[in-house]
C-alpha cells in the first residue's frame, strides 16, 4: 500500500500538471488548450481520488492499532492533518486564488494587497470564495472520515464487522460488488452530479469516498479479500483497459466531449467511465500485492515525503505556470517546465521541512523524537 500511496500521488502531481493544458476550468490556464489531453487525463482521472480514500483507509487501520483506542488515533490523525491544513488554507493556497484573479478574472492588485486585504474577507470575489482550502479538500474530507471511523470503532469496536467483510468480500464479489456499486452511483442514479469539494454541498462525493475509506479500513485485516485481488487482477486490469479506450475512442471521435445526445453514446460513456473507477483499483491493489508486497530502499522516505509534496505541488504548479503565460511557450516546453519545477519545489521543501523541528508537524511530518 505505500507503493499504490507514492505511485498515486506521483500521478495526482501528473494530472494536475496536465489540468494546465485541458479545456476544463483550473487556476490558471494555457494560452493554448488542447482537448487531446483529456485522453490521457481519462487514464486516471474515474479512479484517482476513490484509490486515495481506500489507501488511506487502510493505513487507517494500522494507525488505530498503534494508537490502542479510538479516542487515541482521533487525536493523533487530528495533529497530523489540521496543522498542515490550517497553514495551508493561510499561506499555501492563497497564491492560487491570487493568480486565478489575475490571470482570468481581472484582478489588478499585487500579491501582498491581496493575502493582506482581499483574502481573508470572508466572501468571494467574481464567485470566488475567500479563504479557501482548494486541493486541501482532501484533507478536509480524510479527518472526517477519521473522525466517523473513530465514533463507529468507539461504538461497535474494531473488529466487530470484520468476519461479515471478509464473507462479503472474498472471491469474485472483491472485483464485482464495488463495481455495481460505482455503476449505480454514477451512471444511473447520478450521472450528471460532480464533485464540488463543499463538504457540506458534495453528497454524491461523499457517497463515493466514505465507502471507499471504511472499504481499505477492512482490507488491512482481511489476508482472504487481498488474496482476492491477487488472483483477479488479470480480469480486473483488462476490464479497465477496455473502459479507458472506450473512452478514449469516444474522446477521439468527439473531442472535448461534444458527444451527441444518443442513448448508446451517453450510456456508453457513462458505463466505461465508471466500471473502470474500481477495475483499475482492483487491478491495481491485485498487482501491488502480487508483485510490489516488497520493500525497497526509497519505500521509508517517498511514503514520508508524499504529504508535503501534496499541500506544496498545486501551488508551485499554479504559480509557475501563472508566471510562464506571458512568454508563450509550446505546450511541450511548458510541460516540462512545470514539471521539473514542481518536484524541485517539492522536494526543497521536504528536504528543508524535515530538518526543523517546529516545522515538521506544519507539513504533516510526524514531530522528530528526541
Amino acid at each position: 500500500m505505500d507503493w499504490l500511496r507514492i505511485g498515486a500521488f506521483g500521478l495526482l502531481i501528473l494530472y494536475h500538471i496536465g489540468m494546465v493544458f485541458v479545456p476544463w476550468p483550473f487556476h490558471v490556464k494555457t494560452a493554448h488548450p488542447l482537448a487531446w489531453v483529456e485522453i490521457p487525463m481519462f487514464a486516471t482521472n474515474p479512479w484517482r481520488l476513490t484509490l486515495l480514500f481506500v489507501v488511506s483507509g487502510y493505513a487507517s487501520r494500522t494507525l488505530l492499532a498503534k494508537a490502542g483506542s479510538a479516542g487515541s488515533f482521533l487525536l493523533s490523525r487530528s495533529s497530523r492533518l489540521l496543522p498542515p491544513l490550517l497553514v495551508g488554507m493561510a499561506v499555501i493556497v492563497p497564491p492560487q486564488t491570487w493568480v486565478e484573479l489575475t490571470t482570468q478574472h481581472g484582478y489588478r492588485h499585487g500579491y501582498l494587497p491581496f493575502w493582506l486585504g482581499d483574502y481573508f474577507r470572508f466572501g468571494t470575489i467574481d464567485g470566488i470564495i475567500m479563504p479557501t482550502w482548494n486541493h486541501l479538500w482532501f484533507v478536509v474530507y480524510l479527518w472526517i472520515y477519521s473522525v466517523v471511523l473513530a465514533c463507529t470503532c468507539a461504538a461497535l469496536g474494531r473488529h466487530s464487522l470484520q468476519g461479515w467483510f471478509d464473507r462479503a468480500f472474498a472471491g469474485w464479489r472483491t472485483v464485482v460488488l464495488p463495481a455495481i456499486y460505482f455503476l449505480l452511483l454514477g451512471a444511473v442514479l447520478f450521472p450528471q452530479i460532480e464533485d464540488t469539494h463543499d463538504l457540506f454541498h458534495d453528497g454524491v462525493a461523499h457517497l463515493r469516498y466514505l465507502p471507499a475509506f471504511l472499504f481499505g479500513f477492512g482490507v488491512a485485516r482481511s489476508p482472504l479479500v487481498l488474496a482476492s485481488f491477487a488472483r483477479h487482477w488479470r480480469v480486473a486490469s483488462t476490464a479497465s483497459v477496455l473502459c479507458f479506450a472506450t473512452i478514449a475512442t469516444l474522446l477521439v471521435l468527439w473531442p472535448d466531449f461534444t458527444f451527441p445526445e444518443t442513448p448508446v453514446v451517453v450510456w456508453t460513456y457513462r458505463f466505461a467511465r465508471h466500471l473502470e473507477t474500481w477495475t483499475a483499483i482492483a487491478a491495481l491493489i491485485g498487482i501491488a500485492e502480487r508483485f510490489w508486497n516488497r520493500d525497497g530502499r526509497w519505500r521509508a522516505t517517498l511514503a514520508e515525503a508524499t504529504f508535503p509534496f501534496y499541500l506544496i505541488h498545486q501551488t508551485i504548479i499554479v504559480l509557475v505556470g501563472g508566471w510562464l503565460l506571458p512568454f508563450v511557450l509550446g505546450p511541450g516546453t511548458e510541460f516540462a517546465i512545470l514539471l521539473l519545477a514542481t518536484v524541485a519545489g517539492c522536494w526543497a521543501l521536504y528536504d528543508a521541512g524535515r530538518h526543523v523541528g517546529w516545522l515538521r508537524p506544519l507539513i504533516g511530518l510526524k514531530h522528530r523524537p528526541r
